[in-house]
């Protein structure tokens, strides 16, 4: 069956299909041949396209601006200084003016009610970068870069997220592997397992899929991972939780002896970045003053063969151009 795209927003893996996601994973894997190419289309050619970011980012941004001028569209950056949404105009109001000077909009923020009134009031394609409880563009990044270097298809793959299984990238893991039949483990502390409204979600979906979606706080479920997967243990504006965070996390943290534990000589190690597995930061030299590792994972797993961190940073830009050429 034809799959077509255009005019459709993307901000949750749950709203698409298993079809319409394997469509933009191979649309991402063509654009990314073509680019190793030399070859570029300009599908986007007199395309205008704004980026609203509430919540700062390396890779989001310079993902969807290289991806959108690559194929010829021209791009607004908006930051929370630069725009009176929410503070003298309404998001009603500000999305229904954007829609009017853009063919997209991309927002990174914190609600997700932010990002769907945006495509409710705008009529145009709206793009997920990331919200509290969410992150899309990053999940087809990651499959993406699974099939680079896993030799499954994805539906006999496994994935163990370690860590905070109830922030916004367990989740969207959670989303993407009951919608594409994989096996998820959330690995963490029973205090920060997922939400048991987002369980039953995925476990409804995990049903029509043959998904399987697991918590578990024993190291046991690691074993015959395809990819561990971790993300940092406060977000942005959760600073204050750290010392807490890092009494319950540090078990969890991603090490040469946990990717043993998965019995499988090539797992891959993925993370979402910015990563915390070295001292060469601001905070991660201020915590340790203070007395707080805050290393979700150890330098030598990121800097082992394991490690495939900097393919899937490469991969955001591929992904994203193929939501923008195949909504726009």
């Amino acid at each position: 069956m034809a799959v077509n795209l255009k005019g459709r927003s993307f901000l949750t893996l749950m709203d698409f299909t298993p079809s319409e996601i394997r469509y933009m994973l191979d649309l991402s894997h063509d654009l990314k041949s073509k680019k190793r190419a030399g070859i570029f289309n300009y599908v986007l050619k007199g395309k205008n396209i704004v980026l609203l970011f509430e919540k700062t980012s390396t890779r989001t941004r310079c993902a969807f601006e290289v991806a959108a001028l690559e194929e010829g569209a021209h791009v607004t950056y908006l930051d929370q200084n630069s725009s009176q949404m929410g503070k003298k105009e309404s998001l009603e109001d500000t999305a229904k003016v954007l829609g009017r000077f853009y063919d997209g909009i991309e927002y990174r923020g914190y609600k997700q009610s932010v990002v769907e009134d945006l495509a409710k009031y705008s009529g145009v394609p709206v793009w997920n970068g990331l919200t509290d409880v969410d992150h899309p563009t990053q999940i087809l990044a990651d499959m993406m870069t699974i099939e680079e270097h896993v030799a499954k298809p994805l539906n006999k793959v496994k994935v163990v997220f370690a860590g905070d299984t109830r922030n916004n990238m367990s989740y969207a893991w959670m989303y993407g592997c009951a919608k594409m039949g994989m096996h998820f483990v959330a690995f963490g502390p029973k205090e920060l397992a997922p939400s048991q409204e987002v369980m039953d979600k995925v476990q409804a979906i995990a049903k029509e899929t043959g998904a399987v979606i697991e918590f578990s706080s024993d190291a046991e479920a690691v074993k015959g991972a395809d990819v561990i997967y971790t993300d940092v243990w406060a977000s942005m504006g959760e600073e204050a939780q750290i010392p807490e965070r890092v009494r319950l996390l540090t078990p969890y943290k991603v090490t040469m002896e946990l990717l043993q534990k998965t019995g499988n000589p090539d797992v891959i190690f993925m993370h979402c970045l910015p990563a915390f597995h070295d001292f060469e930061t601001k905070m991660a030299k201020d915590m340790k003053e203070q007395g707080h590792d805050i290393r979700e994972v150890t330098d030598e797993v990121f800097r082992s063969r394991h490690s495939v961190v900097f393919d899937e940073a490469e991969n955001r830009m591929h992904t994203i151009k193929a939501v923008m050429v195949a909504t726009l």
